[in-house]
């Protein structure tokens, strides 16, 4: 059962660690994300960044550690590399408060926009077509694309696919949204039509873990940034020490070649 206490972490992450083969990703990574907070995950391609997010939403096994989704704790079967969920319901029950907005959109070209939003809360939480198809339209007008709800996805632009994307996520009701990294396949001008989604989302108090490479989204929107090195913590805390005040080499290195 999820803990009634408001002071619960929706997600709490604890000395996790993933590998693939010989190939250790995660070496002992601890995250928070409070309600109504905002964590950002930063750091250079492969720091491990992505498959963290991955754990999060148990699309990912990992072989060592603790995940708690509102207090309660992932059951698990099997050690090491033979690590697995053990209970396939409380795994579904999980993911479907836990939406995921990934890089490349996905998706399905053979659905309208509308379609797209409705189809996971009609098949997977098996909800009232009507109540959904209402709650869908008025996503798609949050995220500013309701005059889309008709149109196949490869009518859209980029920035409208993903905006599109978002408001599928929403539509699910999550207890917190994950971003693995939303504007990165967009041009500048398409991305920041995204990011103001992102922003506003933030204002409402939503909970969500993002990674991206967006220094400027992560300062504006995070309540609590971390910056992976190799697999570990190089460094954490609120983004104004992080960004105003960095404490390692690695992350003034890091932040000099991204500015």
């Amino acid at each position: 059962m999820t803990s009634s206490n408001p002071d619960t972490p929706v997600i709490r992450i604890r000395n996790l660690h993933k590998s693939y083969g010989s190939l250790e990703v995660l070496k002992g990574v601890d995250l928070t994300a409070r309600k109504g907070h905002v964590v950002s995950l930063i750091g250079s391609s492969g720091s491990g960044k992505s498959t963290l997010l991955r754990c999060c939403n148990l699309l990912e096994d990992s072989q060592d550690g603790e995940i708690e989704f509102e207090g309660e704790a992932v059951r698990w079967k099997g050690v090491g590399m033979g690590r697995h969920p053990a209970d396939k319901a409380q795994v579904m029950r999980m993911r479907t408060n836990l939406s995921m907005v990934f890089q490349q959109f996905n998706l399905w070209s053979h659905m309208t926009i509308l379609q797209n939003v409705m189809e996971a809360p009609v098949t997977v939480l098996r909800r009232d077509p009507r109540e959904v198809e209402e709650k869908a339209r008025g996503y798609l007008a949050k995220v500013g694309i309701v005059e889309k709800c008709e149109a196949w996805p490869a009518q859209l632009s980029g920035g409208q696919q993903q905006r599109a994307a978002i408001a599928r996520a929403l539509c699910m009701e999550p207890r917190a949204l994950l971003f693995d990294e939303p504007t990165s396949a967009l041009d500048p001008e398409l991305e920041q039509e995204v990011v103001k989604v992102i922003k506003a989302l933030a204002e409402e108090g939503r909970t969500m873990i993002l990674v991206t490479h967006d220094m400027k989204l992560a300062a504006d929107v995070s309540d609590h940034v971390i910056f992976l090195h190799q697999g570990k913590i190089e460094e954490e805390g609120p983004p104004d020490q992080l960004f105003g005040n960095p404490q390692t080499e690695r992350l003034r290195g890091f932040l000099s070649a991204t500015a």
